[in-house]
């Protein structure tokens, strides 16, 4: 099976669920790190800002949000109204479990763009329950009518150079970097020339439309009145434990900004989902106090 990252279950019993099946399908496909704080003195969150004064703040928080978590952490920010960027660790690879998703919906688009035709109903049902959902058999049937050639091929256009979309249909694990995936929100958060403004608006139409209980990580703290539009995505496997990660675009408060975190390592699903909300809430606190 291919579908095996995240699924329409609560939180709890799909962690039980998908995350058995993940590590018996994935183990040995399994990469090899160590668990670590996530203050490692070897690394050091980076800001800066057209407000000096916010990326100082900035630096201070997330450091000392990530202080206390245990496991690999990265991150990435991006407010385009303060012309901010904070990243910690951006370019170290983790299995993006469903966050791909976003990679995979915004490959059908570019793809039906090249052709010069509309998404067809099934495929607009498919890619509905893929993200709103997080639905894996339609990420797979997705997957599958893509292709592997496909996705390569979007990911370059859009200059994604440290993702590498996942062998043997497993989706779920295509190398990712908090780099790339802000890249990724960029795109579909401004005009530019791989994705119509159309396919990006159809992007984070669905990407604000998701479920509930899966609008959990970085939305956490969100102004109100400030829109909000996340995909999340969940995997545990038999090294590094549950690999938790959250992306989402926010604009609104006078804001227009992305956060990406990227987790593994963690003990437990909520460890993970903790340890995001807690970057989450002070970069949303200090954006909008700025």
């Amino acid at each position: 099976m291919t579908h095996h990252i995240s699924g329409r279950m609560s939180r709890s019993a799909s962690a039980r669920v998908l995350g058995g099946a993940a590590v018996c399908a994935a183990t040995a496909l399994s990469l090899v790190a160590t668990a670590t704080p996530a203050n490692a003195a070897a690394a050091a969150v980076s800001c800066t800002s057209a407000d000096a004064d916010l990326a100082a703040k900035l630096k201070r928080d997330i450091t000392s949000a990530m202080s206390t978590r245990r496991g690999s952490i990265s991150v990435g920010v991006f407010d385009r109204t303060t012309k901010t960027t904070c990243t910690y660790r951006a370019q170290t690879a983790y299995d993006s479990a469903s966050v791909v998703k976003v990679t995979v919906l915004a490959t059908l688009l570019w793809d039906a763009q090249k052709q010069g035709r509309a998404l067809t109903a099934t495929e607009k049902s498919l890619a509905k329950a893929m993200i709103t959902k997080s639905d894996n058999a339609s990420t797979t049937k997705l997957w599958n009518q893509l292709g592997l050639a496909k996705v390569r091929a979007f990911v370059a256009a859009a200059g994604m150079t440290q993702t590498v979309p996942g062998a043997n249909g497993y989706w779920g694990l295509t190398q990712i970097t908090a780099r790339d995936e802000q890249k990724l929100l960029g795109l579909i958060t401004l005009t530019n020339a791989v994705l119509t403004d159309n396919s990006r608006a159809y992007i984070l139409q669905l990407m604000g439309e998701v479920i509930p209980s899966q609008r959990w990580g970085t939305p956490k703290g969100a102004p109100a009145g400030v829109s909000v539009h996340v995909k999340n995505g969940w995997l545990q496997r038999a090294t590094n434990g549950w690999r938790v990660h959250s992306v989402g675009t926010f604009k609104g408060g006078g804001h227009d900004y992305m956060i990406t975190v990227l987790t593994q390592g963690n003990s437990t699903w909520d460890y993970g989902i903790a340890s995001i909300e807690g970057v989450a809430k002070v970069v949303h606190r200090d954006l909008a106090a700025s």
